[in-house]
């Protein structure tokens, strides 16, 4: 589904060690880049990827859309 839409997974694992912080890593992370910020949102709101009640009744889900760049200016970020 994720590819269909243009995306691309960069990590989808189980595998995340913290470093520092005291906040445990979910038990799946998942790092997709989408073409663009309206393509991320059309596949989260999708009836067929959406949030669904099964879903939001069996785990603790947090989504985040991260926008690429480096607001510094010093970081070389692609994007």
């Amino acid at each position: 589904m994720v590819e269909r839409r243009g995306g691309r997974y960069l990590a989808r694992t189980g595998a995340a060690e913290t470093i520092e912080g005291e906040r445990k890593p979910a038990q799946t992370m998942l790092i997709i880049e989408w073409p663009s910020r309206q393509v991320a949102h059309e596949f989260y709101r999708a009836r067929s990827t959406g949030p669904t009640e099964q879903r939001a009744g069996g785990a603790r889900n947090q989504f985040f859309l991260v926008a690429g760049g480096d607001f510094s200016g010093v970081a070389s970020v692609q994007g």
